[in-house]
């Protein structure tokens, strides 16, 4: 194995949003799954399980960080997607309900039961493997590591017509897929070598405010969401669906200690009224299409993303 790094990554290698359907054969295909991003180290001491961010991740998800503390192997820093699942489908809003807690008693109680896909190997035995090719990586990962729950190794297939492969997974329900060349090294940030596609739109957009709720409305009517472009916060429209009581509660009440009084948006954003937030939350947002003035159509609130920071979040444009 070629170089020798403890420390693994600073950020962990990136996928870019492809229309591209048609590959060669030196290409895998993993299930896209939707959760949050994680690093897991250990290089003789503790196990330290990080978000892409670099926040520890370890109590709220202990079982994790126990199942990868009883394996064999000393040394190791994996890659993988932490998931919540129900119905066979990794759910995102199931995964917010673990996502906020930190305090043992909390996560103790907690009905959510987790997973921890694992699909890369970047450090083995102080012995650096980035360099090698993504099938030699995957091989060895899944000859070090035991396999049991909470931990799951991440299958992939192999083949040229991605139509096909990505319209079977939207029929289970997927999320969509992940196409990697199968000789490609692992890089940090965000790579042509990992393409998603996405059985549907979404992306993290950052909130910039919020409007009154109307009628029998609790919390807040809708949020303004917005991305970065050459350092400005471009205005992308108002999400006022995809949430419940509670959500509308917590989030109005997060948002209250983030009030300013000026729009935080390049763009000029006509909602009377509204109320204006510093633009330090994240959100998970789906919806059917950009419009051509740079709006989301349809948009609804999947969740809060703590694993990216807001100056990230950007518009994502697929490649050919």
């Amino acid at each position: 194995m070629p170089g020798t790094d403890a420390r693994g990554p600073e950020q962990p290698m990136l996928a870019t949003l492809s229309d591209r359907r048609t590959f060669d054969a030196d290409m895998l295909f993993e299930r896209k799954l939707d959760g949050v991003r994680a690093l897991a180290v250990r290089d003789g001491g503790p196990v330290r399980l990080l978000s892409r961010t670099g926040r520890d991740l370890g109590p709220t998800y202990p079982e994790v960080v126990a199942a990868l503390a009883a394996q064999p192997v000393r040394d190791f820093t994996v890659d993988g997607e932490i998931t919540a699942v129900r119905g066979g489908r990794s759910d995102f809003a199931l995964l917010q309900q673990r996502m906020q807690l930190t305090r043992a008693e909390d996560v103790r109680a907690s009905p959510v039961t987790v997973r921890y896909y694992l699909f890369d190997l970047l450090r083995l035995d102080g012995r650096d493997t980035t360099a090698l090719p993504l099938r030699s990586r995957k091989s060895l990962l899944r000859r070090a590591l035991e396999f049991r729950a909470p931990l799951h190794y991440t299958t992939h297939r192999v083949g040229r017509d991605g139509r096909e492969l990505l319209a079977a997974a939207c029929a289970r329900g997927w999320e969509g897929l992940i196409a990697k060349r199968a000789d490609g090294r692992y890089r940090r940030g965000r790579s042509p070598d990992w393409l998603k596609l996405k059985c549907a739109a979404d992306q993290e957009l950052v909130i910039g405010g919020f409007t009154e709720p109307a009628g029998s409305r609790v919390g807040f009517g809708a949020l303004l969401v917005g991305h970065y472009q050459d350092g400005r916060l471009r205005y992308a429209g108002k999400v006022g669906t995809g949430y419940d009581t509670p959500t509308l509660h917590a989030l109005r009440a997060r948002l209250e200690q983030l009030e300013q009084e000026r729009p935080p948006f390049a763009d000029r954003v006509r909602e009377p009224g509204a109320h204006w937030a510093r633009p330090e939350l994240v959100a998970q947002i789906a919806f059917t299409e950009w419009t051509r003035a740079g709006r989301l159509r349809h948009p609804r609130y999947l969740g809060l993303r703590e694993d990216k920071r807001p100056t990230e979040v950007v518009r994502e444009r697929s490649t050919p």
